[in-house]
């Protein structure tokens, strides 16, 4: 789930910015230590929406920079379990595939791209067995989080599945709606 979440930090301003306006430069900090932070209490911050209240600095002896008590706005994701996503295929291996969730990275596992025996492609393709469905890269789909795990916090890992009904590619459940439609009519 995106989130807008308020925080507040002491923002450090070296001194070879103090040429600068002091929201200016204390934004440009909070971008530095918080866009791409990972934590297991805010999850993905995507982007610092905003910087609010940025109060009087204090210069630490030794240092020379000043420090800022910032108040400011991130824009987070937040990965639940059983959440509902639409991710991009960026990546397809022998194991499964790789999906953009949109700045953050989940993986379906081939075990869980379909309800069918699915086989591996040189061509970078999951294909169905049974019911010969594919999935490709750069294919939009429609997924469940299933695992999430901040073990290691450099490279958490987001785990999906597409084998529930509503789940998978937007073709199948745009193909399904419409078959579906067709025998309500009859």
């Amino acid at each position: 789930m995106f989130y807008q979440v308020k925080a507040k930090d002491f923002i450090r301003v070296p001194p070879q910015m103090f040429n600068m306006a002091k929201r200016d430069a204390v934004l440009a900090n909070v971008k530095a230590t918080y866009e791409n932070f990972i934590s297991k209490e805010l999850g993905f911050v995507i982007n610092v929406v905003d910087v609010h209240g940025v109060k009087e600095g204090v210069i630490v002896p030794g240092d020379g920079a000043a420090y800022y008590d910032t108040e400011f706005e991130l824009l987070t994701f937040k990965p639940e379990l059983n959440e509902l996503v639409f991710a991009k295929i960026r990546d397809i291996t022998d194991f499964g595939a790789f999906m953009d969730l949109g700045g953050v990275e989940g993986m379906v596992h081939i075990s869980q791209s379909m309800d069918d025996f699915v086989s591996f492609s040189k061509d970078k393709v999951l294909q169905g067995k049974k019911s010969n469905q594919s999935i490709k890269v750069n294919d939009n789909c429609k997924a469940r989080i299933i695992a999430v795990s901040y073990k290691d916090m450099n490279n958490p890992k987001i785990g999906l599945s597409m084998r529930q009904e509503g789940l998978g590619k937007l073709e199948w459940l745009d193909q399904q709606n419409v078959e579906s439609t067709e025998s309500n009519e009859e």
